[in-house]
């Protein structure tokens, strides 16, 4: 399909920020079959029904953003997916001042080796040393914030916390899955008194979500691989949800891909651990999900081509045409969305 179908026009105001706060405070624009209707998150309660599930990403954002020096020249690097013990792939600012075998030194003692550079430019580094990577980039890093917010203020302290979801356990991650940002522990027991179970799973979130889509038509557009797990007993208490006539409602279009890549054509979701590159565009049929609670998304991203084959481009086309006139807050700090397709 034409990438330009997915185009539309957002004023800049329209991006936010900040988190709305409370977090459950945000917008939501319900999707109900045909039916639209503007809401709250604090109403997802109910709109949900006793047995259904919620899949949530339990995955962690780590400190991927790093400034650093080779020679005279400055570099700076997202990290994006881990490759080995100390090794990850990251995209590099002033990559033309970058060469293999270059050493960055990032400061506080913490160094890397860039080799392998890839068709997409970016490098693998390799950290020095013996301490855990984990400690280095915690020492530094900084929150990697995706570019249409890092573009508009610096990071902060308050991104620390806003930039985390509750239920982030599984460190690796370099962006969050944004729709579990609007959870709190009061919604969550609201969900629980309606009979609303949930289920985690872990997919580390890459910068690549944040790459435009640079090609004129979706087949020829290459998505970056992600790394996903999925437990057994996990993957078994998800089909009894559809056994037992119930629905799965993913939250954030990370789990809905993990979620898809691990069902078969039967409808039987398998565990799962690896990578996915899954790419969804409309005449995709869904196996695993019933229906998705996601922020609003960028023109012409991968993500609103996901959308749109949940719910019908037109559709969805419409829904944000309705949010943007309407003062929906935009993007990873914004507002939600809660689409149930008929």
């Amino acid at each position: 399909m034409r990438v330009d179908l997915f185009d539309f026009e957002l004023p800049p105001e329209r991006i936010a920020l900040r988190p709305a706060s409370p977090r459950d405070s945000a917008r939501m624009l319900v999707l109900n079959g045909d039916a639209t209707s503007d809401q709250s998150v604090s109403d997802l309660p109910d709109w949900l029904r006793p047995g259904d599930c919620l899949v949530f990403n339990d995955t962690r954002v780590i400190p991927a953003q790093l400034q650093g020096t080779r020679g005279e020249a400055k570099i700076g690097a997202t990290l994006h997916k881990r490759e080995g013990l100390r090794g990850w792939r990251a995209f590099i600012r002033n990559a033309k001042r970058l060469h293999d075998g270059d050493r960055i030194d990032f400061g506080q003692g913490v160094t890397a080796l860039a080799s392998d550079r890839a068709e997409d430019g970016s490098f693998l580094l390799s950290f020095d040393g013996e301490e855990p990577v984990e400690i280095l980039l915690e020492r530094a890093g900084t929150m990697p914030l995706p570019p249409y917010i890092a573009g508009k203020r610096p990071t902060d302290a308050r991104d620390l916390e806003d930039y985390q979801t509750m239920f982030a356990r599984e460190a690796g991650a370099v962006a969050a899955p944004t729709a579990a940002l609007h959870f709190t522990d009061r919604l969550m027991a609201q969900l629980a008194a309606r009979g609303v179970r949930h289920e985690t799973l872990t997919l580390h979130v890459g910068a690549g979500t944040f790459l435009p889509v640079k090609v004129d038509n979706t087949t020829d557009h290459q998505m970056h691989a992600e790394w996903g797990r999925i437990e057994p007993d996990t993957a078994e208490r998800l089909n009894e949800v559809h056994r037992a006539g119930h629905r799965i409602i993913a939250v954030g279009t990370t789990s809905l891909r993990l979620l898809e890549s691990a069902t078969g054509e039967d409808g039987i979701i398998q565990p799962f651990a690896g990578d996915t590159a899954i790419f969804i565009t409309p005449g995709y049929r869904f196996r695993a999900i019933d229906g998705l609670m996601t922020n609003f998304h960028l023109p012409k991203s991968t993500l609103f081509m996901l959308v749109s084959a949940l719910m019908g481009r037109e559709r969805m086309q419409a829904a944000y045409a309705h949010a943007i006139a309407d003062g929906y807050r935009f993007y990873s700090y914004g507002d939600a969305s809660l689409l149930l397709p008929a």
